[in-house]
């Protein structure tokens, strides 16, 4: 397996270090988990199975050695150091919990074993006015702005209990510690990274917090499963099961409304963009909903199918255990905790060369005793000085097909470690984040140029065009790939090999490239064609059906969630090709399922219902473990604070801030268990508290005594966010037509900084000479020949004349 030369240990209690460490077992290294007596916390998260394992934990810790140390023994410091010393890679998350972990020297270990690669989760980063903030998970994503654009218009935001921050943190905590690895294969050094579990999950919220910086204050919470930007965006009930439905492009809305026989809404020019669409939603969705009632959600998939709309079926986690194909592709495996068996979602990562392995054991509290003796010699480079500091990826080279926000999410994240990422557009067909409006006037005012949501995507890239439709953009293509390391796509399954560039052509070339293509339900499903969107993958990953409260309908909790959890898992995925590759020489595709990796944040569900059959529970605002918890309106129209009891000993803390010191000597109260049975008198007061307060007093009043809480933030605040303003999060950028604009960091760094903008987003076609002439070594005659020919360019071509061409070619 790719990761088997690996050696992980990892300490403390978190879901981001847990997942992170999974992430490698998948792949075959040896992870050894460090436990207190009494065990990791997480052992008794709920959801529970029958036998009262945790469904959390068993996702988290499937396939790792559990190794027991009690910190009050004489020779725990020693056992521990023992440990690391013998270890690859140190995941961290006693900054979270420290699960009573021996003292560790961090210098010493380093000291010791120079090839060390360290890599710590943290709520806010080490230094801010958040710093000393207490958090859970959906206090984070209350802060990140992830949850006040959810749910119905005057009640609270909407959103799932704790699954999700931790797995978006453990996704950046891999990219950090994955990358490291490729970075010690050549200078024989570790490195140390500390995550921010805040600014991970900024990568669900970027795209609309940096459209509030373009269009400003506009975004509010619009009703269930309704998203600025575009309409309709959304689940709806068909006569049996439900639908997801998702229209970006006029073509798409046209073929939607043609479907369901909208004749008079398909015309109607006023309805083209789907952002016009909102001002007539109610009018529009009393027409097409009862429709939709006519015939079953997989009846309307297959249309969908049939017409090239982005229609899915949104499953029920029982449905998701049921797919053959999931099992068969591994996105469903097998796993057991003690006399317990089960399903568990798998691997989001589908390295086809070597693939993760499937399912396992979830291991039982200290079952494995450590040791540094018997395991064979691995390989670990000599270290040596670096006079230069070099990035962890520099001399990587990527070429990126990718469009829109996955896949230029992952293949940024690779640039920002130093890759060098040749991004490929044309003039015919560039980015859809550009904008789809290929009218005149907006192709003429270069508009496409001036798109906030194309620049974060693509800084730190170079920018060229080629028409891959023609024989020599085809052969140029062709060119850069022998020079390169990985290739990544996001198109529709079919459009690469097509154009004669499978992943068979490309190998031929380069023996050593690995290849991505990031696809909704994958190139080797029997649904390969199906397009997607970030909402399209939410839809039918199965977390819908398990957000909100009972009687509820399935509820989507982002605009495009998929797009940000596809991109990072897509660079998780070609790094781990990528280390393999520089091992042993061999190259390999990757089919990457956006919608698989959506799975895992239905994950706990999944797990419990494969062994007890019962219905996931609905929990609200509330949380399966902690009481209180919920979101508080406060002073001010739509301000909201999350509230949340972590653990006992916070409870005496908000009975003080809230003036009800008969509660904190209540010993009835001390416990969560306990205080269940009075939830709702207890909600009742602290809604009265905020209800007095602003969100923000009444967020620093509860910080300061201890509490954990975070305001409910939009879009646009983020933007002014201290947190953010303080760290250097948000880093400015000047660019030709849209000029200084912000632009996001990576959610980890090695030092104080962020990982900076070397290179500002490129405009179209921007790097045609530098790498067509710089790289392969074209002359000027042949770039005039190729600009003449329109196989390159440097302005987008609006769709009168994208016709004419295509009748001129035609006659």
């Amino acid at each position: 397996m790719p990761l088997s030369h690996l050696h992980v240990v990892e300490i403390g209690s978190s879901p981001a270090s847990a997942y992170c460490a999974r992430m490698f077992a998948d792949f075959g290294a040896r992870v050894s988990k460090v436990e207190p007596p009494g065990g990791d916390t997480l052992r008794r998260a709920a959801p529970l199975t029958p036998a009262g394992h945790s469904a959390w934990f068993a996702f988290l810790n499937v396939g790792k050695a559990s190794v027991m140390i009690d910190a009050g023994a004489p020779d725990a410091a020693a056992r521990l150091a023992a440990l690391i010393a013998d270890c690859d890679i140190l995941v961290d998350g006693r900054d979270i919990d420290g699960a009573q972990c021996p003292a560790l020297d961090i210098a010493a270990a380093k000291d010791r074993n120079p090839g060390l690669i360290h890599v710590e989760a943290s709520w806010f980063g080490k230094s801010g006015p958040y710093a000393s903030y207490k958090a859970t998970d959906t206090v984070v994503r209350a802060l990140a702005g992830t949850i006040k654009l959810t749910g119905a218009v005057d009640g609270p935001p909407t959103f799932a209990p704790d699954f999700q921050a931790g797995i978006m943190a453990g996704l950046w905590a891999y990219i950090a510690a994955s990358a490291a690895v490729v970075s010690r294969s050549i200078d024989g050094r570790g490195r140390t990274n500390t995550v921010s579990i805040f600014e991970a999950n900024l990568a669900v919220s970027e795209y609309v917090m940096f459209e509030a910086f373009t269009h400003g204050d506009v975004m509010r919470r619009i009703g269930l499963n309704r998203f600025w930007p575009t309409f309709p965006v959304g689940i709806y009930e068909a006569s049996e099961g439900w639908v997801g439905v998702t229209t970006v492009t006029p073509a798409q809305w046209r073929s939607f409304c043609d479907m369901l026989g909208l004749i008079e809404l398909r015309d109607d020019p006023t309805l083209v963009i789907g952002v016009d669409r909102f001002a007539r939603m109610e009018e529009i969705e009393a027409t097409f909903i009862p429709k939709l009632k006519t015939r079953t959600a997989h009846e309307w998939f297959a249309e969908g199918l049939r017409r090239n709309i982005p229609i899915v079926v949104v499953p029920a986690v029982g449905e998701l255990i049921a797919n053959a194909e999931a099992r068969a592709r591994g996105a469903i495996v097998p796993i057991a905790a003690g006399e317990e068996a089960g399903f568990a979602v798998g691997s989001t990562q589908r390295l086809t060369a070597t693939p993760p392995r499937r399912g396992g054991r979830v291991p039982a509290l200290g079952e494995h005793v450590e040791t540094t003796t018997v395991q064979p010699p691995r390989e670990r480079p000599a270290a040596h000085a670096v006079s230069i500091p070099r990035l962890p990826l520099e001399g990587i080279r990527v070429v990126d097909f990718s469009m829109g926000w996955a896949g230029p999410v992952a293949t940024r994240t690779l640039a920002d470690l130093g890759a060098d990422i040749i991004k490929i557009e044309s003039c015919q067909y560039a980015d859809w984040w550009r904008g789809v409006d290929r009218r005149p006037a907006y192709v003429a005012g270069r508009e496409y140029e001036k798109m906030a949501r194309f620049c974060i995507m693509n800084r730190n890239k170079r920018g060229i065009t080629l028409d891959l439709t023609q024989p020599d953009g085809v052969r140029l293509a062709k060119a850069l790939i022998a020079t390169a390391d990985l290739v990544v796509d996001n198109y529709s399954v079919e459009v690469l090999p097509k154009l004669g560039l499978g992943y068979e052509v490309l190998a031929a070339i380069n023996p050593r490239l690995v290849v991505m293509s990031m696809s909704a339900f994958g190139s080797g499903s029997v649904h390969r064609t199906c397009r997607g969107y970030g909402s399209t993958l939410e839809q039918a990953s199965g977390l819908p059906t398990v957000v909100g409260a009972p009687g509820q309908p399935p509820i989507m909790s982002q605009v495009a969630f998929g797009d940000a959890v596809g991109g990072l898992n897509g660079a998780c995925a070609a790094l781990t090709a990528l280390i393999h590759a520089r091992r042993t020489g061999q190259g390999q595709f990757i089919d990457l399922s956006m919608i698989e990796c959506m799975m895992p944040f239905a994950a706990p569900w999944l797990t419990v219902h494969s062994v007890d059959g019962k219905p996931p529970t609905r929990y609200g605002t509330r949380h399966p473990d902690l009481v209180p918890h919920g979101c508080f309106r406060c002073a001010g129209a739509d301000s909201w604070l999350v509230v949340a009891v972590s653990d006992d000993a916070m409870w005496p803390k908000l009975c003080r801030v809230l003036g009800r010191d008969d509660w904190a000597s209540d010993g009835a109260l001390a416990t969560a268990s306990g205080r269940r049975d009075r939830e709702a008198e207890i909600e009742a007061a602290i809604a009265a508290w905020a209800a007095a307060r602003s969100d923000v007093e009444a967020l620093q009043a509860l910080q300061a005594a201890g509490v954990a809480a975070g305001a409910a933030r939009l879009p646009i605040e983020l933007l002014r966010d201290p947190q953010l303003l303080a760290t250097g999060f948000i880093q400015e950028v000047d660019r030709p037509f849209i000029g200084r604009h912000p632009q996001p960091s990576t959610a980890f760094r090695e030092g104080d900084a962020p990982f900076p903008v070397r290179r500002a987003p490129p405009t179209l076609g921007q790097h045609n000479r530098e790498v067509l002439g710089g790289l392969l070594g074209l002359t000027d005659a042949e770039l005039a020949r190729l600009a003449q020919t329109g196989i390159i360019g440097t302005e987008m071509l609006a769709e009168t004349q994208i016709n004419r061409r295509r009748d001129q070619a035609a006659g």
